[in-house]
């Protein structure tokens, strides 16, 4: 089977959704090694923000964000008006909490209840996937990595 191959056509509410219904495809298959290649060679990645992502899935109540940073670049205070899990693909990041700093290195996961201010900043070379969960499927309430 192709890799992004879907079985099905989209829900019409997840193509209302954004410009790319294809993110929003009944199934959804990535290498993640050759989505970090392909983010590699973005002018993303050679600017100075340090980072480049890409949405990977994207339903009204659910998305996928993969993104790979560079040693020291970091996102400032920001938070998701929405359940986030972070989970390290290669290197190592640090997300600053109001009361704590956490760790994640390769393989880790992490999950953080809604509304809770985090920074992130890369130790070294870092990837992780963001997944974001909306309860009732509010879409209007986006993670926001500015």
């Amino acid at each position: 089977m192709a890799k992004n191959a879907a079985m099905h056509k989209p829900l019409e509410s997840t193509s209302a959704l954004n410009r790319l219904p294809h993110l929003a495809d009944s199934l959804l298959r990535f290498s993640l090694s050759d989505e970090l290649r392909h983010l590699r060679a973005e002018d993303s990645w050679t600017r100075g923000s340090g980072r480049s992502s890409k949405t990977l899935a994207k339903y009204p109540d659910f998305r996928i964000v993969l993104v790979l940073m560079k040693p020291g670049s970091e996102m400032k205070e920001h938070h998701a008006d929405a359940r986030i899990s972070i989970q390290t693909i290669q290197g190592r990041i640090r997300l600053q909490l109001s009361d704590q700093a956490l760790e994640l290195g390769s393989g880790e996961l992490m999950c953080l209840e809604s509304g809770i201010a985090h920074d992130v900043k890369a130790i070294e070379e870092s990837a992780f996937l963001i997944t974001v969960s909306w309860p009732g499927g509010s879409a209007e309430e986006r993670h926001t990595m500015s």
